[in-house]
């Protein structure tokens, strides 16, 4: 019942400071406004490109291993020098993997090359051609919406076919059906057989839209098979139960073999595997979870100062009506709590508004950028638990010095 009481009160006076002192309210609630508005926009941009960008580290598969010539590490002191002499992968070592490993379920070669697909008048540049094997679709994930994958017969023998991505397929052939259809790329006809389901830009780069998929046999026809600027590579998905680390290890003992290795020499391959990627990534969003709370910790700091200072001036206001509740029986607690739960009241509105202005701001964003920013329920959450504890904070000693005055001279107090 106290709680009901005192949350009635605080919010008739809140609502009347407000409307009584419109400007004085609204510089000293703009300045939670502005905290919360920065630093949730920020968690909510960077939760909806980190989703986005794990979605992308994930499509690669979490239990893919890839044998490359370059290792996936960053930063200002990669020994790029140590590896420019390393050999590509190549078809034949594909083979001698799928022969001698055991702890793997698919094997799989690729390189990747640009062209421009080509349909009667109508062409695509730069589509992305990808060059695979033929258990690609077991290690890649990807969706068809019209027609079929390759059949084994027809990757071996290197049938001049191919799958379109949903943009490639668009841009030649608008809203007519693509699978049956004779393109061009680099100077050779393939036939459609499948159009990749539409996913979007993906922020690795490997965006499947833009992708024709091509058996490797055909490939030789269009493209080098060894030449380090397609940067081909051998996939190999880790068999049910078998960790990452168990399939490096018996995929680096199966590599040096293959390529002759003495004991003391250095791996002339790299092991490649995603979660090299997301512990960069980790590292990324924790520096701009940081720049966020700094962005918007001086913001609510000014804005905690606004709100104490509208609450000394309520307390002067109201020292008179302060003294007649405490004449009448009202014990400090209960005053103070009233002055307090005035300054959450006060805060949670200025935080209230900031949210109001990212979910708008949501909508502007997604329909310029064309992606998901969801204000999600954790975000609501964080923001107005920041402005509750902005407000507690900020009003304590206004309410603490409130409670604290002599009733007789709070009464004679104009």
């Amino acid at each position: 019942m106290l709680f009901i009481t005192l949350f009635k009160e605080s919010f008739l006076f809140a609502v009347q400071a407000l409307v009584t002192n419109k400007l004085r309210s609204f510089l000293s609630l703009l300045g939670i406004t502005i905290g919360i508005f920065s630093i949730i926009s920020v968690f909510t941009m960077t939760d909806s490109l980190e989703k986005k960008l794990r979605d992308s580290v994930k499509s690669l598969g979490d239990d893919v291993i890839y044998i490359q010539k370059w290792p996936w590490t960053f930063g200002p002191d990669y020994p790029w020098w140590k590896y420019m002499n390393r050999p590509v992968p190549n078809i034949s070592e594909l083979r001698e993997v799928e022969k001698w490993c055991k702890k793997g379920d698919a094997f799989a070669f690729m390189i990747s090359a640009n062209g421009t697909a080509k349909y009667k008048s109508n062409s695509v540049e730069n589509a992305n051609m990808i060059c695979v094997s033929h258990q690609y679709d077991k290690i890649r994930s990807f969706v068809i919406s019209e027609g079929r994958y390759f059949t084994e017969n027809e990757s071996e023998s290197g049938k001049s076919i191919c799958i379109i991505g949903n943009t490639i397929a668009e841009g030649l052939f608008g809203q007519l059906s693509a699978v049956g259809k004779e393109i061009k790329v680099r100077g050779s006809k393939l036939t459609v057989v499948g159009v990749l389901k539409k996913e979007g830009e993906s922020m690795l780069g490997n965006n499947v839209d833009t992708q024709i998929l091509i058996p490797i046999n055909f490939a030789r026809n269009l493209v080098d098979l060894r030449n380090d600027r397609f940067e081909p590579m051998i996939m190999v998905k880790a068999r049910a139960g078998v960790s990452n680390d168990e399939l490096i290890d018996e995929l680096t003992g199966i590599m040096r073999g293959i390529r002759k290795l003495k004991p003391i020499a250095d791996d002339s391959f790299a092991l490649n595997q995603t979660s090299m990627i997301s512990s960069q990534v980790n590292e990324i969003f924790d520096v701009v979870g940081i720049a966020g709370w700094a962005i918007g910790g001086f913001s609510i700091l000014v804005g905690g100062f606004g709100i104490a200072n509208i609450m000394f001036v309520s307390v002067k206001e109201r020292t008179n009506l302060i003294g007649i509740q405490k004449s009448l029986g009202a014990k400090n607690y209960f005053v103070l709590l009233q002055f307090l739960a005035e300054a959450v009241m006060l805060s949670v509105m200025g935080g209230i508004i900031g949210l109001v202005l990212i979910y708008a701001g949501t909508f502007v964003v997604e329909s310029a950028m064309e992606m998901e920013v969801p204000l999600t329920r954790s975000n609501v959450i964080l923001g107005m638990t920041i402005s509750a504890l902005i407000g507690v904070v900020s009003g304590f000693v206004p309410a603490y010095t409130a409670s604290q005055l002599d009733p007789v001279e709070a009464i004679r107090t104009n």
